[in-house]
């Protein structure tokens, strides 16, 4: 079934644009339930799209039928667009399809249909031209001022108008149009927290732990039962991911021939007891639930954001270790996680980024380990100032790391790099239960430090693959489609 763009003020899914990423932030807004490979690249222009697409069919009434579309990627979104799946992303989301709403099975063929017959449904309405080959240009040359994930899309009608957007994917799926001024958000929270600082004072204000300071947040876009069904959903969402990974077989899509481990790791760990007190056993099995998620992620199946897809892998793998090798685990405990992350989530995107675009692979999977830290501190028992340390060990020890992919899929190191995070967050919440909360370096400080690291980063470590990894190891080259 073709899905539909959501307006920002639906209170569970996230709207197809974001006007105002700086401000309040939802647990809806940093979860999301879409397809892979790519939150940034894939999830975001596919939203961009179809706002478009939108549009335009509203444009109809005054300008008569659309008698073509195009579109120009801009920096990273070309560069790393075709193994990224941005070509596919922005063609469905002109045709009325949302991340959250389409089968990916279903993709291929969608994809292929749209090419044999020259045409798309735009919105899945109207049909007009269009040829991938001629109307999807990847600018490699040009960076976009605005953001390097930047896509411009144009529309003609049959008087002779023109509509033209610039849209910038800012990262975990979030999309702003370029040049529309930030709109506030119409919520007024009980709570509010901008830094790590704040939200301990909250804490402490309150005597409120971290996940129930987001919950009570949360009431301003909705009751408290609604934010909880949610949550059980991408923890559903979540534990799915897992198992679809660990049951698929063969190579993964993209011309690399990376072969998919997750099913054959499983069939060797499967005799053992997975609450086996063997010390490398759990080790195992959460590198297992990573590995298997950022397969699924890089084979374009659905994941959760969490906070982007690159780094889908982290949060799910250290939520089933607490599921799995902790003493009294429970439906609470997990909601307690997500919440608790998602505060450390709503942090590194209010500070500095998620994008690693702009940041780095330390904005996806270093967030990521930061934010499972803490929330797998928090449902340990840690206190406020423990889960804020946990956040910022976690982050600490990924300040610095490129987004190098090779051959420009979200496959190698992308992959192993999720399992390094989840096996990096549990330690990095045990090492925080053993302290008393006090430590040199603030959360505040580290995340203003990877904010300047990725901001002094070079360009080609930062989702371009035109450096490190991806040049090193001698890749296959992407076979870039010329326009």
């Amino acid at each position: 079934m073709r899905g539909t763009n959501t307006s920002p003020a639906d209170p569970i899914q996230p709207g197809a644009v974001r006007a105002d990423p700086e401000g309040a932030i939802s647990v809806v807004d940093l979860y999301t339930i879409g397809i892979g490979p790519s939150s940034s690249h894939t999830i975001g222009p596919m939203r961009a799209a179809g706002s478009f697409a939108v549009l335009a069919l509203d444009r109809t009434r005054s300008c008569g039928r659309p008698v073509s579309v195009c579109c120009r990627l801009f920096g990273s979104l070309a560069l790393t667009g075709i193994g990224h799946g941005t070509d596919g992303a922005v063609i469905l989301g002109l045709g009325g399809w949302t991340p959250d709403g389409i089968d990916p099975d279903a993709v291929p063929d969608l994809l292929a249909a749209v090419s044999s017959r020259g045409s798309l449904l735009l919105g899945g309405r109207v049909p007009v031209p269009f040829r991938p080959v001629r109307d999807l240009v990847l600018d490699r040359e040009a960076f976009h001022p605005g953001h390097p994930n930047t896509l411009r899309l144009l529309c003609r009608f049959e008087n002779g108008a023109v509509l033209e957007r610039d849209y910038h994917s800012v990262g975990g799926g979030v999309v702003v149009e370029a040049g529309v001024p930030p709109v506030p958000a119409n919520v007024e929270q009980p709570h509010p927290f901008g830094s790590g600082a704040e939200l301990l004072a909250q804490a402490e204000r309150t005597g409120l732990s971290i996940a129930a300071l987001v919950a009570a947040n949360e009431t301003a876009w909705r009751p408290l039962a609604e934010t909880n069904a949610f949550l059980d959903a991408v923890r559903t969402a979540m534990a799915g991911c897992i198992a679809r990974g660990c049951r698929a077989e063969g190579e993964l899509p993209g011309g690399l021939r990376v072969r998919r481990r997750a099913r054959e790791i499983q069939q060797a760990l499967q005799p053992l007891d997975e609450a086996a007190p063997s010390p490398q056993v759990p080790f195992e099995w959460v590198s297992l639930w990573a590995l298997a998620v950022n397969e699924e992620n890089a084979a374009g199946g659905r994941v959760v954001t969490a906070p982007t897809n690159g780094a889908a892998g982290v949060l799910p793998a250290v939520l089933r270790y607490y599921e799995v090798f902790t003493p009294a685990p429970t439906p609470e405990g997990a909601r307690s996680f997500l919440l608790t992350a998602a505060a450390i989530g709503f942090l590194y995107k209010k500070r500095a980024s998620i994008s690693a675009a702009e940041m780095g692979c330390q904005g996806e999977v270093g967030v990521a380990c930061s934010m499972a830290a803490a929330a797998l501190c928090a449902v340990l028992g840690g206190t406020p100032a423990q889960v804020e340390n946990a956040a910022e060990i976690g982050m600490e020890h990924n300040l610095g790391l490129t987004c190098d992919p090779v051959g420009g899929l979200v496959q190698v190191p992308c992959i192993e790099r999720n399992t390094m995070g989840a096996i990096k967050a549990i330690n990095a919440a045990y090492l925080a239960l053993r302290g008393d909360g006090q430590h040199i370096v603030s959360l505040d400080a580290v995340i203003e430090t990877m904010r300047q690291t990725g901001r002094d980063m070079r360009s080609q470590y930062k989702e371009t693959s035109l450096g490190g990894l991806a040049v090193v190891a001698g890749a296959l080259p992407v076979n870039f489609v010329e326009c």
